[in-house]
């Protein structure tokens, strides 16, 4: 790596710190202001951090490669995903930001819960936080993972031999910097990086295959080298597998890291402002995961190169086609996608244990102060966490990105859309229903079931899941209705 890259790199970390502590003057006085930026965030703020703290390294690291591997038929799951966030933004985020505000200004998911259904308040809100620690540190470790990717790829060289893997050393940066300024500027540091990150995100995802585009790669090299239906949409799909891809999209409903920026919106007005900004982002943005991969891939088998691990291409590239200065600023696209998600479930879960923990049984009249302190010893409590669990270098951004988002979309999504939508769902019926579709996923992926979406071994878990949960909802809901009359 040469000295520009260096130099784009490290303005990219000064601006995030800077960022950190912009934020640390002026929102972390009191736990609204640390946990949800005093509910006053720019429409095209919560939409970019929403869409820069969903994507993650998953954006650039996980579709580019499936793409790589299996082609476009891997689209499916990009399609699925960009149906459900226009939804979830449609449906969730008008409700959501009027309900939560009303209801005892509640700051977090388990205390909206709470206040929605007091006849289960203290039930709910610790189940709905033990689902969110620990879904969130097996989805905070797959940024980790790509954390870890990046730098055995590409930095390695700048520190040498220091006595660790490469890959750890990769895991410790990543998440040292994100710590910095998310456990410095909470919230707001946390929604203002986003949106920088989400700017730098995009620009890179259209750069990077319109520069291979450019250079003359025929597309027909890559379908000559893995078969025929490399580039078509339903090539090799069967049912299961679409239904298991295009089912990523269930799972927008229920994501606490990315409905919480539907509770920040400043006002129920800037959401449509909001949504609008977010899907066109997240359009280009998946465009752009996609032409990655399949150009990259095309790329490769030009040159008669090879890649041992899909999920690096966009590294790969990043190195091979650019000067070193946008190879920087690349790589910083690639760091922030990791970082932007990080920062944002760290925050969420330690919020819960602050929130729904902490002030709920162990200090109910702690200050502002002293919450907003337990608050950043708990994000680095979740950060620990997740660091044991990314340890594995052999751990798949997208099979544990996959396995996380299964968990919270079927747990929360009936919930928050049936709390939002449905006046006769009950507390009980709330709390089966979270804990059914907790329950399913988990025990779906540890008998296999899940298997190979797009290869139809199996149905992927947030479908069983989500169904179940929202039976479970309707179902004891009615039983535990009071009788009218």
């Amino acid at each position: 790596m040469q000295t520009g890259t260096y130099i784009s790199l490290a303005g990219y970390f000064i601006l995030m710190i800077a960022i950190g502590l912009y934020a640390w003057r002026k929102s972390t006085d009191d736990s609204e202001g640390y946990l949800l930026g005093g509910r006053n965030l720019h429409p095209a703020v919560a939409a970019l951090s929403a869409g820069a703290s969903d994507m993650s390294g998953w954006l650039l690291l996980g579709l580019p490669g499936a793409l790589y591997a299996a082609g476009l038929v891997e689209a499916w799951i990009g399609i699925g995903l960009f149906v459900g966030a226009f939804f979830n933004w449609w449906i969730v985020a008008p409700r959501l930001r009027k309900q939560t505000e009303e209801l005892g200004n509640a700051l977090t998911i388990p205390q909206f819960l709470a206040n929605r259904f007091p006849d289960k308040a203290i039930a709910l809100r610790v189940t709905a936080a033990i689902i969110i620690v620990t879904f969130f540190s097996v989805y905070t470790a797959a940024g980790l993972v790509g954390g870890g990717k990046l730098f055995e790829t590409s930095f390695a060289s700048l520190f040498g031999d220091v006595g660790i893997s490469d890959y750890m050393l990769g895991i410790w940066l990543t998440a040292g910097v994100v710590l910095a300024y998310t456990m410095v500027g909470g919230f707001l540091a946390v929604s203002l990086t986003d949106f920088v990150q989400g700017c730098i995100m995009v620009v890179a995802l259209v750069l990077m295959p319109a520069v291979v585009l450019s250079g003359g790669v025929d597309l027909n090299a890559a379908v000559q080298a893995t078969g025929p239906d490399y580039l078509t949409l339903f090539g090799g799909l069967s049912v299961i597998g679409f239904l298991s891809a295009v089912t990523w999209g269930l799972g927008y409903f229920g994501q606490p890291h990315i409905i919480v920026r539907f509770m920040a919106v400043r006002s129920i007005a800037d959401v449509r402002v909001a949504r609008n900004i977010g899907m066109s982002w997240m359009g280009v943005s998946l465009i752009g995961a996609i032409g990655v991969g399949i150009a990259g891939r095309a790329y490769i088998e030009a040159n008669g190169m090879t890649v041992d691990d899909p999920e690096t291409i966009f590294i790969v590239l990043a190195n091979l086609l650019f000067h070193p200065l946008i190879t920087g600023f690349l790589l910083a696209a690639l760091l922030a996608a990791i970082m932007s998600t990080i920062s944002s479930q760290l925050l969420v879960a330690s919020s819960s244990l602050t929130e729904d923990f902490y002030r709920l049984f162990l200090r109910k009249n702690a200050s502002e102060r002293e919450s907003v302190n337990i608050g950043r010893i708990c994000v680095l409590l979740v950060a620990l966490a997740a660091i044991v669990i990314a340890s594995d270098p052999d751990s798949q951004v997208l099979g544990l990105v996959s396995n996380a988002w299964a968990g919270f979309g079927a747990a929360f999504g009936p919930l928050i859309i049936l709390s939002l939508t449905w006046n006769r769902m009950t507390g009980s019926g709330a709390l089966a229903g979270l804990i059914t579709g907790a329950a399913v996923v988990i025990a779906w992926i540890s008998l296999g079931w899940n298997g190979s979406f797009l290869g139809g071994e199996g149905v992927y878990e947030i479908i069983p899941g989500f169904i179940a949960a929202w039976i479970a909802i309707v179902a004891v809901s009615a039983a535990t209705r009071p009788k009218e009359g």
